[in-house]
This record gives C-alpha cells, structure tokens and sequence, in this order.
C-alpha cells in the first residue's frame, strides 16, 4: 500500500532591493492569495487543482513562503498560479505540490531573508472587517508570519457558511493583520474564533498560539 503524498502550499513574495513591501501589506495580501486560491474555480468540484487541494486539507495545510526578485520572480510568474497585489506587495500562490516535489524554478529560492519593515505603524483595523490577529508575545521573520496569517484566513474560510464565503470572494476578501494587545490576547485565544496552532517546523515551539481569525459571519 503506497503512502499518501504530503502536500505543501508555495507563495512566493516579490522582495525587490530598492522596494520592498511593507510587512503588514505583504502579511495581508498572503493572507488574501490563500483566500484567493480556495475560493478559485479550479480549486473546486471537478477544477484542474481540486485533487491537490483536497489531498493539501486533508492533511496539514503546511504552507512555504519564498521570496523572489528580477529574473526569479519573472520565472515563478509564468508557472500555473495566482497572483495577488496589495498596496505595495505582490505574492503569488501556487496549487499545492508534494514536499519533496517543488517545481525547479520554485525549489531553488530561498525561504530565508523575508526581514520586512513597515514604514509607519498600522493604523486600526477598520470596523467590521475580518481581522487576523498576531499573537504579540511571539517573534516570527516576516515570511513565517505570511504563513500564519495564511493559516488564520484559511481556518475562517472554512469555519464561514456557504453565504458568508460568497460574499468575502465578491468583496475582493478583505482583511487587516493586526497584532493583539498583551490584554486581549488570551481573550482571543478563548473566544471560540479559529486559532492558528503551529505545528513548530521552523522559529517556535509546537503548539504555539499564533494567529486568532476574527471574521464578523462567526459571530
């Protein structure tokens, strides 16, 4: 009896020298790009990835972030994928691949060296947006984070009715990445809202608390 393969999801992150995006801009859209991709006609039914994608959640949901620039970023661009654009960031997300399986082009960047900064701090989420909160006693690097925060969109998308989905994938899915107050957090963590749990491959320990999804259709 052969194993069941395991999936992984690739987002590769556009970090050009001269212009890199701001952290909570590229924390969002990689948040949206996982929205984007699940909500996509061939991620469903009988769509060209839906096989991937279902044998993907059936499993971990593991997710890699890699950054790309120039040339890199050009040859990730023409593989089949999803582009997503925010304010100043761009990432795309690719079907899921098996872990030991990337595509050559995607296989050879590098997972380190996402550091990103934001230019000024965030300013509050606005009301009645779906908001990702980070939990604020843990340091991640950027591109780990992008991780979890897709984690967080994916949990809400799931734990969302039918309706509720619709109406996020026709509103383009907005959404805010905030980091939690000290005093809220552990709120958070016990409000029934989806909870990311990292499995702790990589910078933290397993089990950690990392991202709470506060969507307003799981209220």
């Amino acid at each position: 009896m052969s194993e069941v393969p395991e999936y992984v999801l690739p987002l590769v992150v556009r970090i050009e020298r001269a212009a890199p995006p701001a952290r909570t801009d590229a924390l969002e859209t990689s948040a949206r790009a996982v929205l984007t991709l699940l909500g996509d006609e061939r991620a469903r039914g009988d769509g060209e990835w839906a096989e991937v994608v279902r044998g993907w959640e059936d499993a971990r949901i593991r997710k890699v972030v890699r950054r790309a620039r120039g040339a890199e970023w050009r040859r990730a661009q023409a593989l089949p994928g999803i582009t997503v654009t925010g304010k100043t960031a761009e990432v795309r997300v690719f079907p899921p691949v098996p872990l030991d399986g990337w595509p050559k082009d995607l296989a050879k960047l590098q997972v380190s060296g996402t550091e990103l900064d934001d230019p000024e701090p965030p300013r509050p989420a606005d009301p009645g947006t779906p908001v990702l909160w980070l939990n604020p006693e843990l340091t991640m690097s950027a591109g780990k984070t992008m991780a979890q925060t897709g984690h967080g969109a994916q949990l809400a998308w799931w734990a969302l009715p039918e309706e509720a989905r619709s109406t996020w994938r026709a509103a383009g899915y907005p959404l805010s990445v905030r980091t939690a107050s000290p005093t809220d957090w552990p709120h958070l963590t016990r409000s029934g809202l989806p909870v990311v749990r990292d499995a702790g491959f990589t910078e933290i320990a397993p089990g950690s608390c990392t991202v709470v999804a506060d969507h307003p259709g799981l209220h």
